[in-house]
């Protein structure tokens, strides 16, 4: 059963000798939607430092602060994604790029008038709504301004958004937070992301469709025409379910982490936001762009060779990570969380250019937005709500450090993730051993 459109080039196996470069003006079409995306993350993540704060005014326990900085906002970024994905398949993915900016912006500044617990739920659902429509056409565009056996760091370059963004709602909201207040913190982030939509409206390109692979100018499918074509494919699966619990594992422990510090160290908002930023901030962007610049280098000789990189990382950061959270002094969980930092994006660039370089030219935005939904379902709306419910179960037996033993049992999903990322390397190394003619994505 062949997925790709007639005439898809073949992609699995090595490269050939001459890799061709990307498109002109792949710089500022990269610079802009980092912005966009660094933006997002910002507004997505600055919750978190705010958590005590919102808690003493709103008198909120941690479910409630679990709901705020998870499936309230995973619930309709998830689903939402999907409609507009699909969009972004048939029409100019630049101007809903542009519009999802203004919508999130908007919302994360309303947010700072929040009158309780309801007000903010919604709100936040409206950012979730808003940031919906950035990452799919993203990513869609990108692919079409780098070759297949590029497009893990260029996908590494536009995570970087994300250590950006941790940066500057944990650092910058933090400051401003302990300074002015949570409200003039989250007003203080949503303001930039309207500057930045004029200033796309006017320099991002948009390219051609297919700009590598070759487009019939097939219509995108129906969604689940989409579905079921990915799920025909194994290696497929298995790179999403592989994703879902490591989104799953970072979501749960980012949401947290500034909780963790606040109340098992002492630090202030702002320390804890120095901290952050230095440790899962400035660390993992230079990690994320080592894993994607290391597995583009292995996808010359196949594909299958980068994802059996990125299943066995969790195995060498995993137990640092368990023995800082459960360190007593601060000076040690430094020490001990610099290499789970420095590895906290590892997979970012590499599974997000993986689902361009897999799903057939017409159905990519949707692929990526399918992969999102579950990423942010199950990841982002499940991970911090199930943390929260582990520390309060906990709580009454361990007091302020329940918080710390419920991130140490959490963090041990991300072994199960390994498993899946191997299982897709060992499916990718099928399709290339078959030396399929036509496309990766075939049925198993």
């Amino acid at each position: 059963m062949l997925l790709r459109p007639p005439g898809h080039k073949k992609i699995l196996g090595p490269a050939s000798p001459t890799i061709p470069p990307p498109l002109s003006g792949y710089r500022t079409t990269l610079t802009l939607l980092l912005l966009a995306y660094a933006l997002s993350m910002c507004d997505r993540m600055i919750l978190s430092i705010l958590f005590p704060d919102i808690k003493a005014e709103f008198g909120l326990s941690d479910t409630q602060l679990g709901l705020l900085g998870g499936i309230s906002f995973a619930l309709f970024y998830a689903t939402m994604g999907l409609p507009i994905a699909r969009l972004s398949d048939q029409y100019s993915r630049k101007w809903i790029v542009i519009i999802s900016l203004i919508v999130f912006s908007l919302m994360t500044i309303l947010s700072g008038f929040a009158a309780g617990f309801i007000s903010l739920l919604i709100l936040r659902i409206g950012v979730g709504i808003g940031e919906a429509g950035v990452n799919p056409a993203s990513h869609s565009i990108i692919a079409d301004y780098f070759p297949p056996q590029r497009r893990a760091f260029a996908m590494a370059i536009l995570m970087l958004g994300a250590s950006i963004g941790m940066i500057l709602g944990f650092v910058g909201g933090g400051v401003i937070a302990e300074i002015y207040g949570w409200r003039a913190a989250l007003i203080a982030v949503g303001a930039p992301g309207l500057l930045i939509a004029l200033i796309m409206a006017k320099m991002l390109a948009e390219p051609g469709r297919g700009t590598f692979e070759g487009h019939t100018g097939a219509p995108p499918p129906p969604i689940h025409t989409t579905a079921i074509t990915m799920w025909s494919n194994k290696a497929m699966r298995h790179l999403i379910a592989g994703s879902i619990v490591a989104g799953l594992m970072g979501y749960g422990l980012t949401q947290w982490l500034p909780t963790f510090f606040s109340r098992q160290h002492d630090l202030s908002q702002s320390q804890t936001g120095l901290l952050m930023a230095g440790l899962f901030g400035i660390s993992s962007a230079i990690g994320a762009l080592a894993a994607g610049k290391l597995f583009d280098r292995l996808a010359t000789r196949g594909f299958q060779h980068g994802m059996r990189m990125l299943a066995l990382v969790p195995f060498a950061t995993i137990p640092f990570f368990i023995m800082g959270l459960l360190a007593e002094d601060l000076t040690t969980a430094i020490i001990l969380f610099i290499i789970p930092g420095f590895a906290g994006n590892y997979a970012l660039g590499p599974t997000l250019a993986m689902i361009q370089t897999l799903a057939p030219v017409n159905m990519r935005a949707v692929s990526a937005a399918i992969k999102m939904l579950f990423i942010n379902l199950i990841g982002l709306g499940l991970g911090p709500l199930l943390v929260g419910i582990i520390s309060d179960f906990m709580t009454p037996r361990y007091g302020d450090d329940a918080l710390g033993i419920a991130l140490a049992y959490f963090t041990t999903v991300g072994l199960w993730g390994s498993l899946h990322f191997w299982l897709c390397a060992k499916a990718l190394a099928q399709s290339q051993a078959a030396e399929t003619p036509t496309s990766p994505l075939h049925s198993d």
